[in-house]
This record gives C-alpha cells, structure tokens and sequence, in this order.
C-alpha cells in the first residue's frame, strides 16, 4: 500500500501532467490535429514512424504500434519497470525537485564533473599542460570535466525536470550541455554552497563560462578569510598554481574588478596586507587595474601591495615557466606598497 487515497493519486497526477513529464524528459511530441492531442515515437518500442499519442486533455497516452496506453504511472511501470509504490515514489521525488534550492541542482552537477574527471584522458592532460599534477588539490578545489552529452541524462534520472536544467544554465535548449568540453570549477559561498560554476574550454570554444546569475564571494574564501596576508590573482588556475606551491593564502576574484561582496571580504577586518598579483599584460590592463583596486583597499583600511611579474606572465604562466617557490617570494619581497 502507498498510503494514498484515490483523490490523493489524482491530485498528484494533476501536479505533474504526463505531457508535462515526457516534454520535460526530452519527449519530443508535437501536436497531432485533434484539440489537445499530440504524438511522437513510441518511447516503450522502436519505431520509425510516429505512433505514440498523448491525450493532454485525458492524461492518457496509447500506442498504436505496440498496443500499450495508459496514464504516467502506467508509462513509469513500462519504461522503468517500476512497481506501483516506486511509480508513485518516482513522481513525489520529482515535484520535490521543483523547489529543492538551486545550490543542490549545482552540487548535483559539480560532482557529476567531478566524477568524469577522471574518465576522460583529455581532461587530466590539459590539466598536465596547465600545471596541476596533484590529485589531493585537484580533489579539494572540486575540479572536474565536462564531456558533454551525459549531464541531462544523468540529471533528468535524479528527478531534475529539462526545464530546471534549462533556467539554471546548465544546458541549452537542446539539452546540450553547457560545459562541453570544459574544466568546471565549482563557486562556493562562505557555507559551502554552490553558487555558480566556472568552466575553461580545453579547446577552440569561448574560453571562460559561468552560469547566469551571480557568482558568489571570492573563491575559497572560507579557507583563506582567517589569513592576515592574502594574495589576490585574477583566474582560478592562477589560484590553483599557487595553492600547489604552498601558497594557500590565495584567492580569486574572476577577473580584476571586484564586486561589492568581493570588495567588502578583502578589506574586513582592517589592516590585512593584500598581495595583488594580476597579470602583466601588454596593454598594462591588470597593473592598471591593480593600481586602482589597491588605492580603493588602502581607503578602506587594508595594506596593498602590487605584485610585479616578469612581463607577459600571471601567476600560473610564470610556474609553468620554470618559477619556484623562492622565485615567487622574491616577487612578494618586492612588491609594491601602495601609500596615500
């Protein structure tokens, strides 16, 4: 026994329409003529020729290839081999899903990355080729891969609905994955929920992504906030590349303008030193940038300091170059303090 009563079965099917659940599973129906009526190929056989209907006005479904119809907890017993009690456990969990807050939609998808990290050679050597060779700092930055293709499939059997991987960014209209292709880092706030994610295409594609919306505090925040001396860099392989040589005293802003949120973490409490070691590009943009942020920390009660770097390099580029730890220090040592 569920439990259920009549009324309660038919109220739950009501929340959950069968043309809503087969659409938002990828169903591709379009409509067939008659009012409220639609049709597609039968997901129960293989066919070539439409022959699955769907009564949205019923919520009911018949295919005339194989014979079979009935409502959804019919279609979750021939589709999933799912008793009844499961059928009726299936649906609760997935209108459940509709109002599960989205850091649980992203940790979902942040460890599912995590997980095909290490199944995809092509991931583990751009990982090689940026520096990163510790697996104990891959494993706690919560680094992973997006092969693309298998997140909407693994998602949608958790109960997640397309349209929620839709809103949240994850996948496109199509179902394609957002990420393809890319290293993903998971943006965490200062409980340890995931806000955002950040990927880093391994090929020709645009090469940063972040998911609409906001993306949280500086990275790592909670590890680095109780550290009296803090160094700032722009991306999160910099921060990567520095937390492998020892340096854990480092954070990452995304780029080099600060949000609010960002800002106010760096200079509370007053009186921490800020090593601001953005990239020394050509065009002087991130020294100019580092001048700004360093004049705005100065204000607000920090001590900054702009960390200079032999020039055309950022932090990572500088250690695949060949810089040590001590290399790295002497830049420290001579870094800049910013005065009023």
């Amino acid at each position: 026994m569920t439990g259920m009563t009549g009324e309660d079965l038919e109220q739950l099917k009501q929340q959950l329409p069968l043309l809503d659940y087969l659409r938002r599973h990828n169903g591709k129906l379009r409509p067939a003529g008659a009012q409220q009526e639609f049709v597609g190929l039968c997901p129960l056989h293989t066919e070539t020729r439409p022959s699955f209907y769907v009564n949205a006005r019923k919520n009911l479904f018949y295919c005339h290839g194989c014979g079979r119809g009935g409502d959804l907890i019919r279609f979750l017993q021939l589709s999933r081999g799912f008793s009844f009690r499961e059928s009726i456990s299936h649906l609760q969990r997935e209108l459940g899903r509709e109002s599960v807050p989205p850091a649980e939609l992203l940790d979902q998808a942040a460890a599912f990355y995590q997980f095909e990290l290490h199944h995809h050679t092509e991931a583990a050597h751009y990982l090689v080729q940026r520096g990163l060779r510790d697996p104990d700092l891959i494993q706690q930055l919560g680094i992973g891969y997006a092969p693309g293709g298998t997140l909407r499939r693994h998602l949608t059997a958790r109960g997640y609905g397309m349209d929620r991987l839709f809103q949240a960014g994850l996948v496109n209209p199509q179902g394609r994955d957002s990420f393809c292709r890319r290293v993903v880092f998971a943006c965490r706030d200062e409980h340890g929920c995931c806000v955002n994610l950040y990927g880093r295409a391994i090929g020709d594609a645009t090469p940063h992504r972040f998911l609409p919306g906001s993306r949280g505090g500086l990275f790592a925040w909670e590890t680095v906030s109780a550290c009296s001396r803090v160094i700032l860099v722009e991306g999160l392989f910099d921060l990567a590349g520095l937390w492998q040589a020892g340096f854990r005293n480092t954070t990452c802003a995304f780029g080099t303008h600060l949000t609010p949120l960002q800002f106010a973490q760096l200079s509370d409490p007053g009186g921490r030193d800020v090593y601001i070691a953005f990239d020394q590009d050509a065009n002087r943009a991130g020294q100019s940038a580092a001048r700004i942020l360093a004049q705005r920390l100065l204000h607000a009660g920090a001590r900054a300091h702009i960390v200079v770097l032999p020039h055309g390099h950022d932090p990572n580029s500088y250690f695949l170059a060949g810089a040590t730890l001590a290399d790295f220090l002497r830049c420290l040592d001579r870094a800049q303090q910013v005065h009023a």
